[in-house]
């Protein structure tokens, strides 16, 4: 067991789970490039019934839903005017659920998100989604920086295989547990799954 701790721990600023019934459920990009695209994701078929368990609990305590999709451009990745670019069929947004489009990563950058947010006066998010090291990352710094404090659920976010500086592969599973674990040092409480918040 090793001895390392991490920033929350040594600076005495970690903060508890959100509470799923007093956040605002944070879905990143849960489209179907990562289902039958040019970004098929190993385990994206497990995540996502994981964030349906989110949703469903959140929907049924009248939490906060925020579905955010990422807006590519036509005739390539998340195809705007294609299906690719479509949320989930079985994640579709329900009326009164916001739906906040960007064309960038970081899912504030250049779109409505803190606003929406704000306007829902919450500042507690559990972050789930699509992929673990790109735009849920990237969110979630840019939350910390905004005031927010992010919950992400690990089983209920993925991401894919990169190339290494030096030729190798890093596999998928391996950039998922350490994204988390950079994001667990300072930006976020990581809990494993959707019955960690009750789900």
């Amino acid at each position: 067991m090793s001895d390392a701790k991490t920033l929350f721990e040594l600076t005495g600023s970690g903060y508890p789970a959100a509470d799923l019934k007093q956040a605002t459920l944070l879905i990143i990009d849960a489209q179907n490039e990562y289902r039958n695209g040019d970004l098929r994701l190993p385990g994206v078929e497990d995540a996502a019934a994981q964030i349906l368990r989110l949703l469903e609990a959140a929907r049924a305590a009248g939490a906060s839903v925020v579905h955010v999709q990422h807006i590519g451009v036509p005739g390539y990745l998340f195809d705007p005017e294609g299906p690719r670019g479509d949320i989930f069929e079985e994640l579709t947004p329900q009326p009164g659920e916001a739906v906040v489009r960007k064309p960038l990563p970081n899912s504030f950058a250049r779109s409505e998100l803190d606003r929406v947010l704000r306007e829902l006066g919450r500042e507690e998010l559990v972050v789930v989604g699509f992929m673990t090291h790109m735009c849920v990352s990237a969110t979630v710094r840019a939350a910390k920086d905004l005031g927010y404090r992010s919950t992400v659920v690990a089983a209920a976010c993925a991401t894919r295989d990169l190339p290494g500086i030096d030729g190798s592969l890093v596999d998928a599973a391996t950039l998922h547990r350490v994204e988390l674990a950079a994001l667990a040092d300072l930006f976020a409480t990581v809990v494993a799954d959707a019955a960690a918040l009750g789900a």
